[in-house]
């Protein structure tokens, strides 16, 4: 053979080997590419079962060679605990909610939102055969269960109301949403506590009177009954079982205003009064005011206890609260009708009394 027919062969038979090669190829079925770590498969995971108070339920976990904790199916854990669940298909999510506490899961985000607060747990989401998987640690620290790992086994339990706790405080915010009800008390910003409630969250007044959420503002002082679980969240926040307002009367118009003292001010009648400044609590608040001390006005700490007049000094973090009615001045000046100094339970004085 000619050696450039020879070549020409040769060249000819290797793109025809080619053609084929890349023919068959292309008739053998592609699986499809998983972009999302999101979506496990099922094989090579190691089996958790899982007890809720006590008894097993239908279904397991499972824990990956390489992962810390177990992955626990959402809807199977959750609905024995006692909570809803909505799934949103649009954006692979699911809203869970029982009493005060509210949570969205979503798939392949470390973002868990607990009552409109956001916390990370290290692991995110993964959709499995169809299933919603969640780490273990999310029914600790988001819905407030009590875990025990052993071996293959996950054992949980969930803290109910009897476990409660009694806080008290002057009311500084209050959401009247109507899905996410709440009130502020002992403090303003990331201080203090939130308060969440239900529709049906019992409010009262000390002899008894019912109240709604409507009926409470700004001002006034509180007992909450609540879980002794609450977020890790500045504020935290608490399911709350019972709000009880310890004041004899309410006065809906009051105004606030949290800072600190910048001035204690004396007349020749021996009132006084103090120049905070700050921020107001409403649109209506000033953010720099004088407030003058009746024999009305109410002196506590941010507990709801009374303390002393001697702990109103230059410097110390307090929230004033007052009536509309000022001077037209600037600043303005008003009568004070209650004064939260930011002070523990035990004051100085308190501590003192006590050595004695």
């Amino acid at each position: 053979m000619h050696p450039k027919m020879k070549k020409s062969f040769v060249v000819l038979s290797l793109s025809m080997l080619m053609t084929t090669g890349a023919a068959y190829a292309s008739t053998a079925p592609v699986a499809p590419v998983n972009t999302s770590s999101s979506v496990t498969s099922q094989s090579a995971l190691l089996p958790i079962s899982i007890q809720i108070n006590g008894e097993a339920i239908t279904g397991n976990g499972y824990q990956k060679s390489n992962d810390t904790e177990p992955m626990l199916p959402l809807r199977a854990v959750a609905e024995s605990l006692g909570f809803d669940l909505t799934w949103h298909q649009e954006n692979l999510s699911v809203d869970l909610i029982k009493n005060a506490t509210f949570t969205t899961v979503t798939t392949g985000q470390d973002r868990y939102t607990i009552n409109k607060m956001f916390t990370t747990l290290g692991t995110a989401p993964e959709l499995v055969d169809n299933k919603l998987y969640v780490p273990a640690s999310f029914v600790s620290k988001v819905l407030n269960g009590s875990l025990s790992i052993e071996g293959k086994t996950v054992s949980i339990t969930l803290e109910e109301q009897q476990k409660s706790i009694k806080s008290a405080g002057v009311i500084t915010a209050i959401n009247h949403a109507e899905d996410y009800p709440s009130i502020h008390i002992q403090g303003v910003g990331p201080d203090g506590i939130v308060l969440n409630l239900e529709k049906d969250t019992p409010i009262q007044m000390l002899d008894g009177t019912k109240l709604s959420l409507s009926d409470l503002h700004i001002g006034l002082t509180v007992e909450a009954e609540h879980s002794m679980v609450t977020t890790l969240s500045l504020p935290p926040q608490t399911p709350t079982y019972k709000i009880t307002v310890l004041d004899p009367k309410k006065q809906a118009d009051l105004l606030g205003t949290a800072g600190e003292i910048e001035e204690v001010r004396i007349d020749d009648d021996g009132n006084t009064s103090f120049l905070i400044k700050g921020t107001g609590l409403n649109d209506q608040s000033q953010s720099e005011i004088v407030l003058q001390l009746t024999d009305e006005t109410s002196l506590i700490n941010k507990d709801g206890k009374s303390i002393e007049k001697s702990a109103l000094v230059k410097g110390t973090k307090v929230i004033g609260f007052y009536n509309p009615t000022m001077t037209k001045s600037l600043p303005p000046i008003g009568k004070a009708y209650k004064i939260v100094v930011d002070v523990d339970k035990d004051t100085d004085a308190d501590k003192d009394t006590d050595k004695e």
